[in-house]
């Protein structure tokens, strides 16, 4: 008889257990699904037009905060390079100037942009400055870094020249570190839609 209630009562404790993960897992989809898509942003342009993400539905995307004044800031040469070999209808790279680690990023945005041709020649999309993590993150990358928000997993942007990979449905890849270049195999291999 007592071996019987037990096993109701772990039977009823386990039932008990699952639904509330059940319940928890759909609140987690509820809520990211509150959230925006990839494709829901829009931002300005280092010429400060408006741009879309809308116009990137198809496309992969290489998301990268970028600075002038930094010990990465040739890698400015190799996202130029990966742009001219592979950029157009199916991968595109967007630059995004921020001054959030030491003060690298200083310059107005004509200073970035006359800087990025001068020097490396840059055809590949420059956005307006924005901050990339702190208290006034802009929500593009508050979407990026932030599982609760993209649906995939938790990254900090640790430095400049962070990347970000995006696939052709909006969906966060994964991320590499300022360390990682822009031709790696791994980045070059996703830009090519492999």
């Amino acid at each position: 008889m007592f071996k019987i209630i037990g096993s109701l009562l772990l039977t009823v404790t386990f039932l008990a257990c699952s639904q509330k993960e059940t319940v928890q897992n759909i609140e987690l989809a509820m809520n990211t699904s509150n959230n925006p898509s990839f494709y829901d942003f829009s931002v300005t342009d280092i010429d400060g037009q408006p741009f879309d993400f809308s116009q990137l539905k198809g496309k992969r995307v290489l998301i990268v905060n970028v600075a002038s004044k930094c010990g990465y800031t040739k890698q400015y040469e190799q996202l130029q390079e990966l742009y001219q070999e592979l950029g157009g209808e199916k991968f595109t790279i967007i630059g995004f100037p921020a001054n959030n680690f030491m003060n690298q990023e200083p310059g107005t945005e004509e200073d970035i942009k006359a800087f990025c041709q001068k020097n490396y020649g840059v055809t590949f999309p420059m956005m307006s400055k924005i901050n990339v993590k702190g208290k006034d993150i802009h929500p593009l990358y508050s979407w990026l870094t932030e599982k609760n928000k993209n649906g995939v997993n938790d990254f900090k942007v640790k430095w400049n020249f962070h990347k970000f990979l995006i696939d052709e449905n909006g969906v966060v890849v994964t991320d590499h570190p300022s360390s990682v270049s822009p031709m790696s195999e791994e980045i070059v291999s996703f830009a090519e839609g492999k």
